[in-house]
């Protein structure tokens, strides 16, 4: 019987980059994502099914990007070992939503390498277990249908892909909470922050104004 074909995954596995520095990341988690995504000239948005798979978890970090198989996550463990602290995994699986392509272990293995989150262009499973590790996880669902291990199957880490109406790169800027997941450009990163605390004092006092009584029509110049 002649042995299985395998890809040699080395030839698809790219250099990452040097890590966003901390300052900007924390800026970032706290303008969340949506500030970020207006900030940024309404670019970056993931589709908006893509959210926490519990409440609360958060991501802020570097993107390694991860082309995936359909029904196959041999590349996310790929990915995994490759990855460190800071990275977040952003995936795509090519349109088959409804397999659970991570779960307990992988988070396990993802915690002790550092990485600042997952998020998938699909589902997870083990939800329970999830929230117990505390691994942020951004993602379409739950499904507990299980993946395989193809070792011909192509597949990438680190170079560029789509999600969505979005390419992601290398090094960019991903912020997920409870309002969805965005995307920003590693040029654009002091840019957008600065515009980012730029459009939270201007709220601020748009607030300030209407707690005073004037009217949104009023204020934005709609009457």
């Amino acid at each position: 019987m002649a042995e299985a074909q395998r890809l040699d995954p080395a030839a698809f596995i790219h250099p990452g980059t040097d890590p966003i520095a901390a300052a900007d990341l924390e800026a970032a988690r706290r303008f969340g994502s949506a500030t970020l995504h207006e900030a940024a000239g309404r670019i970056g948005a993931l589709p908006s099914a893509i959210k926490p798979v519990v409440p609360g978890f958060a991501i802020a970090g570097q993107a390694v990007p991860v082309a995936s198989p359909p029904a196959d996550n041999l590349w996310l463990h790929r990915a995994l070992a490759v990855a460190g602290k800071g990275d977040v995994l952003v995936v795509d699986v090519n349109q088959a939503f409804e397999y659970g392509y991570w779960g307990e272990v992988m988070s396990t293995a993802a915690m002790a390498r550092g990485l600042a989150g997952l998020v998938i262009n699909g589902c997870v499973r083990d939800v329970r277990l999830l929230e117990e590790l505390g691994f942020p996880i951004c993602a379409r669902g739950l499904c507990i249908r299980g993946t395989g291990k193809d070792l011909a199957a192509p597949g990438s880490v680190n170079a560029p892909i789509w999600i969505g109406d979005c390419r992601i790169f290398a090094g960019d800027l991903v912020v997920g909470d409870e309002d969805g997941v965005v995307v920003i450009p590693r040029r654009r990163i002091d840019e957008v922050l600065v515009e980012a605390s730029r459009r939270e004092a201007h709220e601020a006092e748009i607030m300030r104004r209407l707690q005073a009584g004037e009217t949104s029509l009023h204020i934005y110049g709609w009457e």
